[in-house]
């Protein structure tokens, strides 16, 4: 058999509804890992489909209950062809967020799968039930093309709750540290940079949330009363916020800015272009670092955000003087930020310019940066390969702008890391009418088809390139 055979196998896969039916059988299962009594769902997911579907390719499970109570459990999964060959790791989610069924547009429901021309609509098609199809059905295009045998090894982790924050995820890894050893980490999550365009990125933006609150008095008292005497907790914490972004949203503390971005990665994203799409908001090109293009700013710069802020009672404004105020804030930022100290920054700024009454809270989530150097072999190889594959070079983003538990595979496993996703930025994850795209889908079996197959004709020899460096 050949490459291109395999590739042949892998849309025949989906053009005579195989993935269509699969695809729909996963979608039914309501896993939402947000809901306080999911945890019989989420284990029947694992426990009736996904077992199933990877004992059939020769792999033995595993599960594993979450080190944090009350959460999700883990699938481990492994497919051992030679204790000493070259491993790979894979990984997927099962869970997803609420399904907020009544929000859905007429005729569709988040459980069903429904095709309406290229859009396939149900909860989790995108996040991340339909990628981890996808790659789970290439690969068991590559064992037939390859007559049973891939001549390398495969793990595969999936959780059920990614959608939670992955609690546990981390301890879990940590804990099986020995049992995931592998050589090369491959999945799928997040969206291309456009539905047009196949993209490969190596990692992610961290994400840091806290608070910052002023709480000067219990209770709040008449303006007319007390207006010019009390000060205000709302325009004390608006004048800090001020001081920490400027009215373009630029960080103005030291402390909270990344190192200059470095030239691998300017130049990787030189080509690069963001938002454009039918669905996606208007760019404001006058907003965020100024000396940045668009899309350094959010693959390659850091930025701050307020999420929340409330003060007093927006719903039903009184004439007084609140007594707190609060905003929930975000860092997204990039490898080499000093994101251990963010906190400690932004408090002796704010002790400086004299917010001394402005409290910091501390994280109340936290997830690393993390970045492959573009230059590593395995990205070249990647890149070569879906471009065999499609006849055209994917996008290659250092990393994606959003946030994944990549630095659980990175840094705690110590794992070269590669994302090839299978969604688009217009997808509506998270949200009413989540979407996949059937020509997405196809192609993304064609891609890991192809990457999976060459991983087995030239696998070792990048191991032992990049050993070698």
């Amino acid at each position: 058999m050949s490459r291109e055979q395999a590739i042949a196998y892998a849309t025949g896969y989906f053009d005579d509804g195989s993935f269509l039916q699969v695809l729909g059988e996963r979608v039914a299962h309501r896993t939402e890992s947000q809901a306080s009594d999911s945890l019989p769902a989420l284990q029947a997911y694992l426990d009736g489909n996904l077992i199933p579907a990877f004992e059939a390719l020769g792999f033995t499970c595993r599960c594993v209950p979450n080190p944090v109570p009350e959460r999700g459990p883990f699938l481990l999964a492994e497919r051992i062809e030679d204790p000493s060959a070259l491993t790979l790791l894979t990984y997927g989610h099962g869970d997803v967020v609420h399904g907020y069924d009544a929000q859905w547009q007429p005729g569709l429901v988040p459980w069903t799968l429904t095709v309406d021309g290229d859009r396939w609509y149900g909860r989790g098609t995108a996040d991340n039930k339909g990628q981890h199809t996808i790659n789970l059905a290439a690969l068991a295009q590559v064992l037939r093309a390859r007559g049973g045998r891939l001549g390398y090894n495969v793990k595969a982790i999936v959780e059920m709750g990614e959608e939670a924050g992955s609690p546990g995820l981390a301890e879990m890894c940590a804990a099986n540290r020995d049992a995931l050893r592998a050589d090369l980490f491959i999945a799928s999550d997040g969206p291309r940079v456009s539905a047009a365009r196949p993209t490969l990125f190596m990692g992610s933006r961290g994400s840091a949330n806290f608070t910052l609150s002023v709480k000067l008095r219990n209770g709040a008292h008449h303006s007319g009363n007390w207006g010019g005497l009390l000060r205000s907790p709302g325009i004390r914490l608006v004048h800090a916020l001020a001081s920490i972004v400027d009215e373009r949203g630029q960080i103005r503390v030291a402390g909270l800015r990344p190192p200059a971005i470095p030239p691998a990665v300017r130049a990787a994203l030189a080509s690069l272009s963001v938002g454009g799409g039918p669905n996606d908001p208007a760019i404001d090109p006058d907003w965020g670092e100024q000396d940045l293009t668009p899309v350094e700013r959010v693959f390659g710069w850091n930025s701050f955000e307020v999420l929340a802020f409330k003060t007093g009672n927006p719903e039903n404004p009184a004439n007084a003087i609140p007594g707190h105020a609060y905003a929930h804030c975000q860092m997204r930022f990039v490898v080499g930020s000093d994101a251990a100290h963010f906190l400690d920054r932004l408090r002796a700024h704010l002790d400086a310019h004299g917010f001394t009454d402005v409290q910091v809270s501390p994280y109340t989530s936290f997830m690393e940066a993390t970045r492959l150097d573009p230059d590593d072999p395995w990205v070249e190889w990647g890149t070569r390969s879906i471009a065999a594959t499609l006849g055209t070079a994917p996008v290659l983003l250092p990393n994606l702008g959003g946030s994944l538990p990549n630095d659980v595979f990175a840094d705690i496993l110590g794992l070269p890391t590669l994302w090839v996703p299978h969604s688009y930025p217009a997808c509506s994850q998270h949200a009413p009418n989540e979407h996949l795209l059937g020509s997405v889908a196809r192609e993304g079996l064609q891609i890991m088809a192809g990457l999976f197959w060459d991983l087995g004709d030239e696998g070792e020899r990048i191991r032992a390139a990049r050993q070698a460096r």
